[in-house]
């Protein structure tokens, strides 16, 4: 007789589902026992690095990743990076044991009784089987909607007496219809609409295209290059989006503009058409107050999340698969005549300076050191502006950063990213404070020989939450200075080969060395300068 436990195998198997991460308990032991060889299981030693690792995968690999938690405490630990998972819309298949079922009514230990409620609000969809038998749909379920645009997570609850039971022949044949039926998605973008568009494009005195990270997700990328190109159309990134949406190196690119709508609108003027794909418009952090658009300017949106459409503040908003969409402007789009834009500053040149290093020295040794190909995964506070400047990839997706801004994320990601991208070199660019929220994600890259690059700016603070603090007039905050991190130390007690950078030149060439070990994790930390004067108190 087949198990539940065997056919929720069978039913993951048969999609390709066989890379888990996961932190499990004495709840996933039923689910877990004689884990098959053609299986692999990412140990994380706390619930939010495997779902940061299973993240970064599941988007590098734009297939859906398996996360395997415990209980209602497991998933407590892991919200934080379930939140972010939501807000990147990466489509996570996530489960949890639960008590068994005659033991949940007396709320005996490790009963989550409330399975369903505990990861909302931040999952597409949140389900127990109603009964053993029907794990196996259920997981089904999750699976297609999961990967359904916009993508995301979703939780499946497994109480631990499911997986022993024994399905009938008519149970089986259920959850073999159930294995092998598929959803498809059709997509299409109608002629008129694209060439209505592209027609106010070429109207237009200067238009400009603002990208998405669903560009990168949803392989939109050589064709909105093309869009740019035909339009002489400067692009910028939107802000907080996860991806970079276009080649940073290229001629029209213009960076990441910042998350506040005066800030937006002051950048944007002069522009009479902007065109947004893949992208919500905009998400925004701190206020800052000033108009959505600048003076006369129109806005379209193109995304795939109806949602996004909806809580657009300004502007016409069309609900179209965002690859189609981007393809058919491309391809109706006029060449125009329109001059092309003035150029943005070339990237600063390399230069020898001691640590403590100003990040712009920092990070232009780290970009001058790793090659074309580099998968950039970044999570570093006051540095992340600085770093665009410096480092800009030419290539798809090449430039990941947590669209939720959950602290925590980047650490476990440049794991995942590198065990979805094996021949890409990772690094991993972070800040101090922000490594330290998921530390043993180091661990993980050590014991399964996981050979990325870690760069930390050590500036021994909480520089960007001193950054708000002056725009939010909150003088003598307290908690925002973090001295004493021994940051090599640490790293190298989980097994890392960590270093200590005394000048730019000592991080250009560990970074290079670090990147050519392709055999085990490497840490560089730098100690760099703090946030500018009258910063914090």
């Amino acid at each position: 007789m087949t198990t539940v436990r065997a056919a929720i195998l069978d039913l993951f198997r048969s999609h390709d589902l066989t890379t888990w991460f996961g932190n499990p308990g004495s709840s996933e032991l039923a689910l877990l026992q004689d884990f098959p060889d053609d299986f692999r299981y990412f140990l994380g030693l706390q619930e939010m690095i495997p779902v940061g690792m299973a993240d970064a995968y599941a988007q590098i690999t734009r297939r859906p990743a398996v996360v395997n938690l415990h209980t209602a405490p497991g998933m407590g630990n892991a919200q934080g990076q379930i939140y972010n998972a939501y807000v990147n819309k990466t489509p996570l298949i996530i489960t949890a044991g639960n008590q068994r079922r005659t033991m949940q009514n007396q709320y005996c230990l490790l009963t989550n009784h409330e399975p369903t409620t505990t990861p909302k609000p931040f999952v597409k969809w949140a389900a127990e089987p109603a009964i053993a038998s029907e794990a196996p749909a259920v997981l089904a379920r999750a699976i297609h909607l999961a990967t359904t645009p916009p993508m995301g997570p979703v939780f499946v609850s497994l109480p631990m007496d499911d997986m022993p039971v024994e399905l009938t022949e008519e149970q089986l044949a259920n959850t073999h219809v159930v294995r092998d039926r598929t959803v498809t998605h059709a997509t299409g973008f109608p002629t008129e609409l694209a060439e209505q568009i592209s027609a106010r494009l070429d109207a237009a005195s200067s238009p400009v295209i603002v990208v998405g990270g669903d560009i990168d997700r949803y392989d939109a990328y050589d064709a909105v290059v093309e869009l740019a190109e035909r339009t002489e159309s400067p692009v910028f990134t939107a802000p907080l989006t996860g991806w970079s949406g276009f080649p940073e190196n290229h001629r029209l690119y213009r960076g990441t503009l910042p998350p506040g709508a005066g800030w937006i609108s002051q950048m944007l003027a002069g522009h009479d058409l902007i065109l947004t794909i893949g992208t919500a418009v905009f998400r925004y952090y701190p206020l800052v107050p000033g108009p959505y658009l600048p003076e006369g300017a129109s806005l379209i949106q193109i995304t795939n999340d109806a949602d996004e459409a909806a809580r657009a503040p300004v502007g016409d908003a069309i609900v179209a698969d965002v690859r189609t969409a981007t393809q058919a402007l491309a391809a109706t789009a006029k060449r125009t005549e329109r001059p092309a834009p003035a150029a943005r500053a070339a990237a600063p040149e390399r230069a020898s300076a001691d640590a403590p290093l100003k990040p712009q020295d920092l990070w232009t040794a780290v970009a001058h050191a790793a090659p074309t190909d580099t998968l950039w995964v970044s999570e570093a506070g006051s540095n992340e502006i600085p770093m665009t400047e410096s480092i800009r990839p030419g290539r798809p997706m090449s430039h990941l950063s947590a669209a939720g801004g959950g602290l925590g994320w980047g650490l476990p990601a440049s794991v995942g990213a590198q065990i979805a991208a094996p021949d890409r070199p990772v690094v991993a660019l972070m800040g101090d404070g922000s490594m330290h929220y998921a530390i043993t994600a180091l661990w993980s890259a050590a014991r399964y020989s996981i050979p990325i690059t870690v760069v930390v700016a050590s500036n021994a603070e909480y520089g960007v939450v001193k950054e708000f603090g002056v725009w939010e007039k909150t003088p003598n905050v307290p908690g925002l200075d973090i001295p004493g991190l021994d940051v090599v130390g640490t790293a190298s007690s989980y097994g890392v080969d960590a270093h200590e950078a005394h000048s730019s030149d000592d991080v250009y060439e560990l970074v290079k060395s670090g990147i050519a070990d392709r055999t085990r994790p490497t840490l560089i930390n730098a100690h760099t300068t703090p946030v500018p004067s009258g910063f914090g108190s």
